[in-house]
């Protein structure tokens, strides 16, 4: 007998609502949730695949342990001595840098992968940290560090209420959206014009997004900071800036001006080629806009200039008066948010209070740049030890970093790793221990992160919709012990790591005068809380402290873990509004527009203006049935477009002779792989393009779809050497490639 059952998707950022049908313990069929607040029934192919993403029988159901070279089923407790044995005299002899830890993109979509991570950071010490953050967003973190004080700090386009969106290197049709959650996004854009708005989309390719749009401009790739930084002196030069209620909160803005006086649309144009009139175009028409709001993604940050490009979307929003009011762009309050404090200067945002060992790249929110991983494992050079333990938790560095044959070998030498991960990928295999999590429909669902950048404030949490099965562990409970184990506590009880939490949490709060239980019991507090485990517990203790919450009864009508439950379908809590200068954590407690690592930088992007782009660069694409390199193993979601080809002008392809289907030769710094071609006019001349997340073609890996049609690994063409400096960002778009034909 079936039955149906709720659960947020974990596929991508969007985070829809999705029914589940269930058999005995088998999802079979996945809908959207009509009723859910947020998604409203939608639903895209990564979501209706759900059911066969969650039974993937490649899998792994025990953990893995390594004996004599190879990898054997082991129970939990011989992984978790395994584990603590190989970690702990790492940290003992040589110091808590040389154990690294890697945070791939699946931890932002899971309970445990925003719970447990910070607690095994704090425990370890290290400044080894490396993420999927350096190879994608890093840049928006730090130019809103920058720029608000808060890396996390970053406003979303009001996609329901605005009246022109200009979209840079993003491709939401695609992706669902980044760094701006929004179920539907295809919707939201079509609603936008239906109102008579408009829509202009700047990309390298003609996207879906880009067909949808009312002006698309086909720029070269890598030079968005300067169509940007144009646009801005536009609106100084022709008088269109206007800050309206901003005003009072930004600083710099003559400093701004004078800065970007070299900038003139005339002197972008050849470099970025976008006509100079279209430039003017584009700032006067956001400029006359009733609201607009500028957002930037992946094609902008992944690039030379990604941090200063990132500044520059929120510099355009702020000099039209547009941050921080509906229609513009605004910051998001989740119900785990911290409740607002009284405005006022803050600690403000630094770079670079530690750098790697060996290239010397400076930390940027706590992180070095994944690029540096390889290096920082297989060089013994440089003060300090090498890194020669690592943690990866959901992570696959080996296809998304740059130069992946490089930090395969130097993992093949590490004296110990453990990888969290629910298949032998590329990486993984190379772990001494493998940890499985269970599958999506065996675990509750919160969305720590995305709710943080959706772009209407709503909270919803789905528990399990299927049982543990026997001999699964849970994945909270795998990294509460892999917190224990790794800092020196194995064999204590997992729950020690949420008591932990919640006392020293609720310790803090207390002594706090503008929280609403300042003054009271911490041991009372945490007796209030309820949840079935200590996981939802800390969510409680989050709700109730929260902008939302109940304060502990200080506010009834507040949110509680009891109130969300009941609601689960989930609670809308508005849409988003101004809250400058609330958010802002500068040490002037204003707007920064112009802060010094910033025109520290603007000298190199004087010099891009005398650059000119010659042969062959590429740049990646975006599918909306992938998602990196985690889906492939899905017969349901490859295949079709869907496919791992070189996209290619017709003009290009026959001056290089080149035909459609034939495989080529594409040669980077890194190395070169060969791939079919795919001629399309759907990207501009001169560009090529391959996907990102392929490359399924190593031995000893137990992806057996994946690897029926692997595809080819486009960050081996990277070498890893070209970096956004001010965020240690990997440059993956806009780099020289040679392409041949081969026989």
């Amino acid at each position: 007998m079936s039955r149906t059952a709720l659960r947020i998707c974990p596929l991508c950022e969007a985070t829809c609502g999705l029914t589940l049908t269930i058999e005995g313990t088998r999802v079979t069929k996945a809908r959207g949730d009509r009723d859910d607040v947020f998604s409203k029934g939608f639903i895209c192919p990564k979501g209706a695949s759900f059911g066969a993403a969650d039974g993937d029988p490649d899998r792994l159901r025990t953990p893995l342990v390594r004996e004599d070279g190879e990898l054997r089923e082991a129970t939990w407790e011989e992984a978790f001595d395994a584990v603590a044995a190989g970690l702990r005299p790492v940290v003992e002899e040589h110091g808590p840098h040389a154990v690294g830890v890697v945070l791939g993109n699946p931890n932002v979509h899971t309970m445990a992968g925003a719970l447990y991570p910070p607690v095994l950071l704090a425990g370890l010490r290290t400044h080894s940290l490396f993420t999927a953050s350096t190879v994608d967003q890093m840049p928006k973190h730090v130019s809103s560090g920058l720029l608000y004080g808060d890396a996390v700090a970053i406003p979303v386009p009001d996609l329901d209420r605005t009246d022109h969106l200009l979209l840079l290197g993003a491709n939401p049709l695609e992706s669902n959206g980044s760094l701006c959650t929004a179920p539907d996004f295809p919707g939201k854009l079509k609603a936008l014009k239906a109102r008579g708005g408009t829509l202009t989309v700047v990309d390298p390719r003609r996207t879906r997004t880009a067909k949808l749009a009312d002006r698309h401009v086909a720029i070269r790739p890598g030079t968005d900071a300067l169509l940007l930084a144009a646009m801005a002196y536009v609106l100084f030069e022709e008088r269109l800036v206007d800050l309206g209620e901003l005003a009072p909160h930004v600083q710099g803005v003559d400093e701004l001006a004078d800065a970007l006086r070299d900038f003139t649309p005339e002197a972008a144009s050849p470099s970025c080629d976008v006509p100079a009139d279209v430039i003017r175009e584009l700032a006067r028409e956001l400029a006359a806009a009733p609201t607009a709001a500028v957002y930037g993604r992946i094609g902008s940050c992944t690039v030379p200039h990604g941090t200063l490009a990132s500044w520059l979307v929120d510099v355009l929003n702020i000099l039209t008066g547009n941050l921080d009011r509906p229609g513009g762009a605004l910051f998001p309050l989740s119900a785990t948010d911290k409740a607002p404090r009284p405005a006022g200067p803050g600690r403000g945002f630094a770079l670079g209070r530690w750098h790697s060992r060996v290239s010397g790249h400076p930390e940027a929110k706590g992180e070095l740049p994944l690029s540096a991983l390889a290096e920082e494992i297989d060089t013994a050079t440089g003060e300090g030890s090498p890194v020669r333990a690592l943690i990866a938790v959901a992570t696959n560095p080996v296809l998304s970093a740059p130069d992946g044959d490089r930090l395969d070998k130097a993992l093949g030498s590490l004296d110990f790793m453990v990888s969290v991960d629910p298949y032998l990928n590329e990486t993984s295999r190379h772990a001494h221990v493998v940890l499985p999590p269970p599958p999506p429909s065996q675990a509750p669902h919160f969305d720590f992160a995305f709710n943080a950048f959706a772009v209407h404030n709503q909270v919803r949490y789905t528990r399990a919709a299927v049982p543990l099965e026997p001999g699964r562990m849970a994945e909270t409970e795998i990294l509460a012990r892999l917190v224990l184990a790794a800092t020196g506590m194995h064999g204590a009880a997992p729950d020690a790591v949420d008591a932990l939490v919640i006392d020293q949490t609720l310790g803090k709060a207390v002594t706090d005068p503008h929280a609403p239980v300042h003054g009271r019991d911490p041991g009372e507090l945490a007796a209030v809380l309820t949840g079935d485990s200590g996981p939802e517990r800390r969510l409680d203790m989050m709700l109730r402290l929260g902008p939302y919450g109940d304060g502990f009864g200080a506010r009834p009508d507040g949110l509680t873990l009891e109130k969300v439950l009941a609601h689960p379908h989930g609670i809308d809590l508005g849409p988003l509004t101004p809250r400058l200068p609330q958010p802002l954590k500068t040490r002037s407690g204003k707007v920064e527009l112009l802060p010094g690592p910033i025109a520290g930088d603007l000298p190199r992007l004087r010099e891009a203006l005398r650059e000119r782009s010659e042969g062959l660069v590429l740049i990646g694409r975006r599918h909306l049935r992938s998602n990196n390199s985690w889906l492939h193993n899905v017969p349901a979601l490859t295949g079709g477009t869907n496919r791992c080809t070189l996209h290619i002008h017709p003009e290009d392809a026959e001056r290089l002779g080149l035909t459609d289907g034939a495989p080529v030769r594409v040669r980077g710094a890194g190395g070169a792989v060969t791939a079919p071609v795919e001629v399309t006019d759907g990207i501009r001349r001169g560009v090529v393009s391959l996907p990102h997340g392929w490359g399924h073609d190593r031995p000893g890996t137990r992806m057996s779809h994946a690897a029926l049609d692997p595809g080819v690994n486009v960050n081996q063409l990277l070498d890893g050497s070209l970096l956004d400096p001010l965020s240690g960002n990997a440059v993956l778009n806009g780099v020289p490639v040679e392409l041949t034909r081969t026989s």
